[in-house]
């Protein structure tokens, strides 16, 4: 544990559907934290930028796509692709080169131009490609499996679907209290019972969609903060990056099989709850000590899972918790006060840099109505395709 790095500035370009480049979207990211920070872009040492495989060969380097765009300026540059989790890990590339003294301010950037509908495996036939055999051998769409993930909580814990709609229903009460999310209206119960059958038993409203949008990060060392005039900033703590443990007994995308536990104990605890462990360890704080979490809700049946997996309850009693309140803004511990993707919809490299702006601006005391009162300690979660941890725990 390390006294970690400060976060000076959080930025955002607004989610929807707005028909430009992810560059730009990023670019406006980038120029909100830094007018946060009080910085210029001339005085940051190092770009990280958190990649999108769909904006062709410029999305490959988006951490140069984004600096040519704010300007050449000379400034050290990575490029990060880890799917879903690729903005944790764009922000953990950040920490390692302020912790290793290679820059003092680092600017982290995603930006991300969605497809419509579903997202789908790039074209051609790639077999060696467990996302492309999903689709094509199984046709386990994402919202598929999201479905089947539902029916699996459903068997085994209980839940029903009025309990997925209530994770709508709170979210969407979040988010019409952002002016980033796409989606700003309140939606009740039996709106989403209404709404289209996606994959039994998840409807159109339990399912997040597509996005446009950018989010972005000025990261620094706790003593050019303190420089510049920032003596209490927002730290980040830790960022998890971590990979499941053999054998895998619960299956995940893009998987289509577990692993045979016959000849090896299964790990103690799955793959999603392993990152926020993770995290947890290296900031010396536990689920009691959270003021409030951002997790990725692909679907209402998955926000259930991480409260589990974030140790905010017993498993299976997930829905025992989000009926009782407690995830609620208000409530004991809330969850996706930002609206989640519920209301913001996925733009894949953006989004777990999202989650780090709404937990900055909760931090600081700077979220509005939807604030968390005393909020002292965040926690992000999500994964990405194949393997990719992703979790970011912030103080103050």
């Amino acid at each position: 544990m390390t006294d970690g790095v400060a976060v000076l500035g959080a930025g955002m370009h607004p989610w929807g559907k707005w028909g430009r480049g992810f560059t730009e979207y990023g670019a406006v990211a980038a120029r909100a934290a830094l007018a946060d920070a009080g910085l210029t872009w001339g005085e940051v040492g190092s770009i990280v930028g958190a990649v999108t495989v769909r904006g062709g060969y410029p999305g490959y380097v988006a951490g140069a796509s984004f600096a040519k765009a704010l300007g050449w300026q000379g400034a050290r540059v990575a490029s990060v692709y880890a799917a879903c989790a690729s903005g944790a890990q764009a922000v953990d590339t950040a920490r390692a080169q302020i912790l290793a003294g290679l820059a003092d301010v680092v600017l982290v950037v995603g930006g991300d131009a969605a497809p419509k509908g579903f997202f789908r495996p790039a074209g051609g036939d790639r077999p060696d490609d467990p996302d492309w055999l999903r689709f094509r051998v199984l046709g386990a769409t994402n919202p598929t499996y999201f479905g089947l993930y539902a029916r699996r909580r459903m068997a085994v814990h209980g839940d029903t679907t009025e309990d997925f709609a209530l994770v709508k229903v709170k979210n969407s009460a979040a988010g019409a209290l952002n002016p980033n999310a796409r989606y700003r209206r309140r939606v009740g119960a039996e709106e989403v019972a209404a709404s289209a059958v996606v994959a039994d038993p998840l409807r159109l409203l339990d399912i997040c969609a597509t996005s446009d949008g950018g989010a972005a990060l000025v990261l620094s060392s706790i003593e050019f903060a303190r420089r510049h005039g920032v003596a209490d900033p927002v730290r980040i703590r830790a960022v998890s990056t971590v990979t499941p443990r053999y054998p895998s007994t619960v299956l995940d995308l893009p998987d289509i099989a577990t692993d045979s536990a016959v000849a090896a104990e299964p790990p103690d605890g799955s793959f999603r709850a392993s990152i926020a462990r993770a995290a947890y360890e290296e900031a010396g704080v536990g689920p009691e000590d959270l003021s409030l979490a951002e997790v990725y809700d692909l679907s209402t049946a998955l926000e259930l899972q991480w409260y589990e997996d974030l140790g905010l309850c017993a498993e299976g009693e997930g829905a025992k918790l989000l009926r009782e309140g407690a995830t609620a803004l208000g409530g004991r511990i809330p969850v996706n006060a930002s609206g989640g993707l519920a209301s913001f919809g996925e733009a894949v490299p953006a989004q777990a840099i999202a989650q780090v702006c709404e937990v900055t601006w909760q931090l600081r005391g700077q979220a509005g109505g939807r604030q968390v009162e005393g909020a002292r300690v965040g926690i992000t979660a999500n994964q990405g395709l194949f393997g990719h941890g992703s979790s970011v725990i912030a103080v103050r």
